[in-house]
């Protein structure tokens, strides 16, 4: 029985990587990475396959989804690893290998990592517990305009939470939706603001996890003008309402140097 390991890569680049994530690699007869769930800053897989002394295969989206690259190497090889940008198992690509795997009779292995699903909210200043479900923001394409992530930001708004909006990216075309045109399209897809007002409070994270990482916090309609530099981006449609320590902790990130909120939560 061979054994997949699913390791994580974090936020940042190689230097992030966990000592067990090092000694997992470093005992694989293979290593695949996927950058299209999310990307890793320029040249970290080269340089930690230069100090890993073999090379890291790039499996692309249909290779992974495929899964037969992947269990091929099981059949082939004792130990085989998959490197994830971030951590493997907030993505339901890598939970479905996980499975087939399983059904072809190998084990895995799981070194987890730090991900933008709880890194966003820490950088941020935001409490976790405070968060609602988790939305998707598909690029735009033509004829392809779903009104699900406004609806899903409309419950979560409702119930008094934060959402945390996740934007598509195609590495391979080079396309990332980025923050400012996310707003637009949520606009866009809520032309009456009923959902979001051009007063809601949101706050935008960029390259979390990197030496560059930065954030704000702004009206919709100020944070729709603004340049928030190279992807990843991600964004927080705050709740109506902030606990007190949350408004101080965003404060720094006021684009105006103050936070808008309809009222701070005891």
């Amino acid at each position: 029985m061979a054994e997949l390991s699913f390791v994580g890569l974090g936020l940042g680049d190689e230097r992030g990587i966990s000592r067990e994530a090092l000694d997992v690699l470093g005992r694989a007869e293979r290593v695949f990475a996927e950058e299209y769930t999310a990307t890793a800053p320029a040249g970290t897989l080269d340089r930690l396959a230069r100090e890993l002394g073999r090379p890291i295969e790039r499996l692309t989206r249909s290779e992974l989804e495929g899964e037969q690259s992947v269990l091929d190497a099981l059949g082939a090889s004792a130990r085989v690893a998959l490197l994830v940008v971030g951590d493997p198992f907030t993505a339901t690509t890598h939970v479905a290998l996980r499975l087939a795997v399983e059904r072809a009779g190998h084990g895995w292995r799981y070194v987890p990592a730090a991900s933008i699903l709880t890194a966003a909210a820490g950088f941020l200043g935001l409490q976790h517990y405070r968060f609602g479900r988790t939305v998707s923001l598909p690029l735009p394409e033509p004829g392809f305009e779903p009104t699900s992530p406004i609806e899903q930001i409309r419950g979560n708004r409702d119930r008094g939470l934060h959402t945390l909006v996740l934007l598509d990216l195609r590495p391979v075309e080079g396309r990332f939706l980025t923050a400012d045109r996310a707003i637009r399209v949520l606009r866009e897809r809520d032309p009456s603001g009923s959902v979001l007002p051009g007063e809601a409070s949101l706050a935008v994270a960029a390259r979390v996890g990197r030496p560059d990482a930065a954030g704000w916090v702004g009206r919709l309609d100020e944070l729709a003008a603004v340049d928030f530099g190279p992807p990843p981006h991600v964004l927080v449609v705050l709740a109506p309402t902030l606990h007190f320590e949350e408004s101080a902790a965003l404060a720094r990130y006021a684009i105006d140097g103050r936070v808008t909120i309809t009222r701070d939560s005891a």
